[in-house]
């Protein structure tokens, strides 16, 4: 199966990569480039029409984890909404089967503390990502 997974260089895709390398083809999606192990090609966000034979599409990209509050609710935005919308659009174009969107842990919840979250969970995140 080939396999496209947006994100790539992060924590999540990273790890993704060493778990589907072996039986699948990965192509990555992300703002970054280098050559990833496991990783036929990985494109950048202006490159979507270049892609081709995608069977499934895991979409990871996000911007997360700003604790120093350094990004404006516009980027958040802009990267969250905008670039889900992008691929979603692209997806629905393509001859792909299958779309999975990840979100972050902080669309529920800004701190966990001693809490598990489960899909019941009412969110109650105060973060700043234009909510």
């Amino acid at each position: 199966m080939n396999i496209l997974i947006t994100g790539i260089h992060g924590f999540v895709g990273s790890n993704l990569v060493s778990s589907l390398n072996q039986h699948h083809t990965i192509y990555g999606l992300d703002i970054v480039s280098p050559q990833k192990n496991g990783v036929v090609k990985t494109y950048g966000w202006n490159e979507l029409e270049q892609i081709s034979t995608i069977d499934f599409i895991i979409h990871l990209a996000d911007k997360a984890h700003d604790t120093k509050s350094q990004s404006n609710a516009q980027f958040y935005f802009e990267i969250n909404t905008g670039l889900t919308r992008k691929i979603f659009d692209w997806f629905l174009t393509s001859r792909a089967q299958k779309f999975i969107y990840f979100s972050s842990v902080k669309a529920a919840a800004d701190c966990l503390g001693d809490t598990i979250l489960i899909e019941e969970v009412v969110p109650s995140s105060i973060g700043r990502t234009g909510r």
